[in-house]
């Protein structure tokens, strides 16, 4: 068989030398596998979370709880049917746990510890064993993979951005993610 490594190697969309570990905030979207409306519905202009999708809102919370360098607040977090917007702040806090890291310019694939990816890693690997179970569908992909990721780098920046997650079920009717507009 012929190893074609170009079609093997994916092309980061992360900046190549920033610390993904360094304190600050993160908004992130992950989408689901073939953008398969799975965690609810939009009712106007409000989210109806099934099973699925509470399970997702469960799982996000949990992460805030399993790591003491991470804030995770309700009103910059939203579950759409098939996909989730976030907020992530890490925190460097001497005393709780936080650890900094060398940054990401490293090899691919590398698990840094409390990293942005290692977060979005763990995250999307305890809601889809959590959803597989209820469903019976064991090793079955819930998430595309990746992620996408802006690092917040102002106060304008962050106030769009939080505008744009709590208006996210308000403009579902016009999203070309919907895929009954």
């Amino acid at each position: 068989m012929v190893d074609y490594p170009v079609r093997h190697h994916r092309r980061s969309i992360r900046l190549a030398d920033y610390d993904y570990s360094a304190e600050g905030g993160y908004y992130i979207t992950i989408v689901t596998q073939r953008r398969a409306c799975l965690f609810g519905e939009v009712v106007n202009g409000e989210i109806r979370l099934n099973d699925f999708g509470k399970i997702v809102w469960e799982e996000w919370f949990e992460t805030e709880k399993l790591r003491p360098n991470i804030e995770l607040l309700e009103d910059e977090f939203v579950v759409m049917p098939n996909h989730v917007h976030g907020i992530i702040w890490i925190e460097n806090v001497t005393g709780r746990g936080a650890a900094r890291c060398a940054p990401t310019g490293g090899q691919y694939g590398v698990m840094i510890p409390n990293s942005l990816s290692t977060i979005v890693r763990a995250f999307k690997s305890a809601v889809t064993k959590r959803i597989n179970i209820l469903r019976n569908t064991p090793g079955a992909p819930v998430w595309q993979r990746n992620y996408y990721e802006h690092i917040i780098n102002s106060e304008k920046d962050y106030y769009n951005i939080a505008n744009y997650i709590s208006s996210n079920p308000i403009n579902w009717d016009r999203d070309g993610e919907n895929e009954n507009p």
